[in-house]
């Protein structure tokens, strides 16, 4: 049986620390491709994993009939013209999160996956968690009662990105603290709850630590060194409050924030039960039973959350299966996050 002939495009951390070797520990796959616009990147891929062919320029890969799944992993600001080229050209894609740099961009990829048939899912990797997917469940099975509230924190003293790069110009990215960190735990809200279509959002960003970047003090900077004659036009933090058809939602995010405390949590609130879940970790349950107050640590063993979301991607090209992380879900984040970027512009409540 052949092996499904895979490309990743943009060689950077997240192909390198998470698709890449997720696609060479699946049987089915093989990848073809490495393909970067800095062709060293792509080059230096295929010597460390020793297979595929690098290229600089996509459009080498879509005429390439062998091709049947894309991984992209570039800056946001291209993922909607490089999945669209990718559709068209009958390719299946994983794009990684966010959809896309504008909420519009987003809808023009749907529209074009409704057109072209492939498959297009988007990394929200959290869908393929163990730990998430056990409190879907029991909020399903309503053992936390009526989830009528979440609160999610994601907020960190100093971790601002490649400060004056391209996760902190807008133009690329789209946005900082909430289009980066905040589409994961908004995400696995929507996703725990059953994706409740939203009706009211208002939301304030702030773009504050940073605009000093000469000044700017941190311990640590990932996504690269400093560029004091870049940009830096995004939101270091963040606040909303979400109205939706089923439990109200509110956020605080930060990428920096003048408090040295780092809080990277989800609060699921029930009328029988509550959640905490600690992001990329495990949960607490808090119940009461018989007058007593009950405090539970669930155990459980967790599989590599990449590793099943590149394999459900792969088995749901032959099957046709619809996966959760599929733009058609997915889409209700950016309408969120393109909300709360709205009404922080606005000073105002966006309505649905």
């Amino acid at each position: 049986m052949s092996k499904i002939k895979v490309a990743i495009i943009g060689c950077g951390t997240i192909a390198n620390s998470a698709h890449i070797p997720a696609y060479l520990k699946n049987n089915e796959a093989e990848i073809k491709y490495f393909c970067d616009i800095n062709l060293e990147k792509a080059e230096k891929a295929v010597k460390d994993y020793g297979c595929g062919t690098a290229i600089a320029d996509y459009s080498e890969l879509l005429s390439d009939p062998e091709i049947e799944a894309v991984s992209i992993c570039t800056p946001n600001n291209v993922h909607s013209s490089i999945a669209i080229d990718c559709l068209r050209a009958g390719k299946n894609v994983l794009c990684e999160k966010p959809a896309a740099r504008t909420y519009a961009d987003a809808l023009e990829m749907q529209k074009v996956q409704h057109e072209t048939g492939k498959v297009l899912n988007i990394g929200v990797v959290n869908r393929f968690n163990t730990g998430v997917n056990i409190i879907k469940n029991m909020i399903e099975n309503g053992e936390l009662g009526e989830i009528y509230h979440v609160y999610a924190s994601f907020r960190s003293q100093r971790s601002i990105p490649g400060l004056g790069g391209a996760f902190t110009t807008k133009e690329i990215s789209g946005g900082g603290a909430l289009i980066d960190w905040g589409v994961h735990f908004l995400d696995i809200v929507m996703y725990c709850t059953g994706d409740p279509r939203p009706k009211t959002v208002t939301g304030k960003a702030y773009s504050k630590l940073g605009r000093d970047m000469k000044n700017y003090s941190y311990l640590n900077m990932w996504a690269g060194p400093p560029n004091f004659e870049g940009t830096y036009d995004v939101d270091d933090f963040v606040t909303a409050m979400i109205r939706t058809e089923g439990p109200s939602i509110t956020l605080n995010g930060a990428w920096a924030q003048n408090i040295g405390v780092d809080e990277m949590y989800i609060d699921f609130l029930g009328d029988k039960a509550g959640i905490r879940l600690q992001y990329g970790s495990d949960f607490k349950l808090y119940s009461a039973q018989n007058g007593a107050l009950l405090e539970t640590t669930p155990k459980f063993n967790a599989k590599d959350m990449f590793q099943n979301e590149v394999d459900a991607f792969l088995q749901c090209i032959g099957t046709g299966e619809k996966l959760p992380s599929h733009i058609d879900t997915v889409i209700l984040s950016s309408q969120i996050m393109q909300a709360i970027y709205d009404s922080s512009e606005s000073d105002s409540e966006i309505k649905f």
